[in-house]
């Protein structure tokens, strides 16, 4: 019971923002014309100074057993889940190619950001666990800004590799050099400070272009065929990647924390941002919104059951 009420306090405030653009779309305060505006300045200034402000002079980043083996776990994850997703797009119904790439990027995709980060602070005590889930997240961006990119253009990488360098790529890049030589300590406290200011900006202002983008589609999830999106969205990202990953957590040879972290991911539901995403790259928002809504539903369920499965199987715990 503990559990589900720490899963709820994580996953309430996000899905409450989310619900503020929505009901802001509604009320015509957010009109769909300013959409790409702002888009454009989350995906090009304030997600990369998030990255920014998160990757910079990060302690985790100096250990390197973190800093090499998270980051590979963040990206082969997403890449095995976007490889499973391949296979499950037939199942699902889908015919465009816009509706097959985001079926994929977006059941592919777990949720990474908005709801482990908050449980990886109520769950585990001390700063380790949260800074090895910065790391590994590294792996996971750029996983999402390159392989998630080139699904939803439908390109291939020897032709469209220019679409894969993108702002939130360079910012990894750039915070991994800066630490990498020292200079985030030289950096003067005002570009940290004003990193910082625009980064905190990021999710709140992605969660409620969601809630416009939802607004927008909400008619949609409610289609015939969409259930059929939804079944297996779930069964893929709620049953078996989740499984695959404590697998992969146990016997992989990683630090407790990392561990931590590969089992608060296996129990994350569909990514909410790839709803944005879907929009700024030409995917298809309604199947985006009926993956994460339905997995999101879900986890509401199968998070605190996977979780306190994933201790004990992995950690023992």
């Amino acid at each position: 019971m503990n559990e589900f009420l720490t899963v709820l306090s994580a996953v309430l405030p996000v899905f409450g923002v989310v619900l503020i653009g929505l009901t802001i779309r509604k009320l015509h305060w957010l009109s769909a014309e300013a959409d790409q505006s702002l888009l454009r300045v989350n995906i090009n200034l304030l997600y990369p100074c998030l990255i920014l402000d998160t990757a910079l002079g990060n302690p985790a980043l100096a250990q390197w057993k973190n800093l090499l083996l998270a980051p590979v776990v963040g990206f082969g994850t997403v890449a095995v889940g976007f490889l499973l997703a391949l296979g499950f797009r037939k199942l699902a119904g889908l015919t465009s190619p816009q509706e097959k790439g985001t079926f994929v990027l977006t059941v592919g995709l777990y949720n990474y950001g908005y709801i482990p980060l908050p449980l990886a602070l109520l769950l585990f005590s001390g700063p380790g666990t949260v800074g090895v889930l910065f790391v590994h997240n590294v792996g996971v961006d750029i996983a999402l800004w390159t392989l998630g990119v080139l699904l939803l253009t439908g390109g291939n990488l020897r032709r469209d590799w220019r679409k894969i360098i993108n702002a939130p790529l360079l910012a990894i890049l750039l915070a991994l050099l800066l630490n990498s030589v020292g200079a985030h300590d030289r950096l003067p406290q005002v570009v940290l400070t004003i990193l910082h200011l625009l980064g905190q900006c990021a999710i709140p202002m992605a969660l409620i272009l969601i809630g416009a983008v939802v607004a927008d589609h909400l008619e949609e999830f409610h289609s015939d065929w969409g259930w059929k999106v939804i079944a297996n969205a779930v069964l893929l990202r709620m049953v078996i990647l989740p499984a695959s990953f404590l697998v992969l957590a146990k016997l992989l040879p990683a630090s407790i924390e990392l561990k931590r972290v590969m089992i608060l991911e296996a129990a994350m539901p569909a990514a909410v941002f790839p709803i944005v995403m879907t929009r700024h790259y030409g995917g298809d928002p309604a199947t985006a919104l009926r993956v994460v809504i339905g997995t999101s539903l879900v986890g509401l369920v199968t998070i605190p059951l996977w979780i306190k499965f994933g201790l004990s199987f992995v950690l023992g715990s």
